[in-house]
């Protein structure tokens, strides 16, 4: 739960950093860069709490805040239709999780329900890569 704070923090440091800023700079992503849920698998039936496992090809994991070629961290949407890509992804909301300290799977207590789940990266400053790298949609179901 710590380190999931400071990612909060760490976003909110970024996001505000560049507030001031009218245009948002954009970082290239790696040719062919394919991001996918690793688990739960689409249509997969879970009990709470259950992990998810982020997975990523063509680039790598770096913390928020951290600039270093061809990498980014992960940030989940559950629920939730991705975001503008030219802005950071807002943090605070509880359908748009961050991960800056360069998590690649989380335990997650959903209520029973139908949900979606998708992974996009973020640069150091949580902005969506140019082209985006965003995993395909998984639909679950929380009993």
């Amino acid at each position: 739960m710590r380190s999931y704070i400071v990612a909060l923090a760490v976003a909110f440091v970024s996001a505000t950093a560049f507030a001031q800023s009218e245009e948002w700079p954009r970082t290239g992503s790696a040719p062919n860069t394919v991001a996918y849920i690793v688990s739960p698998s689409n249509g997969e039936t879970v009990s709470g709490p259950f992990r998810i496992q982020f997975g990523l090809k063509g680039m790598g994991v770096a913390p928020a805040g951290v600039e270093y070629p061809d990498s980014g961290h992960h940030h989940l949407l559950v629920n939730r239709v991705a975001p503008m890509m030219s802005e950071p992804l807002p943090s605070g909301d509880s359908d748009l999780l961050h991960f800056g300290g360069g998590q690649t799977e989380t335990t997650l207590s959903l209520e029973p329900g139908e949900y979606t789940l998708q992974m996009i990266l973020g640069d150091q400053d949580h902005v969506p890569h140019d082209p985006p790298v965003m995993s395909k949609k998984v639909t679950i179901t929380v009993e």
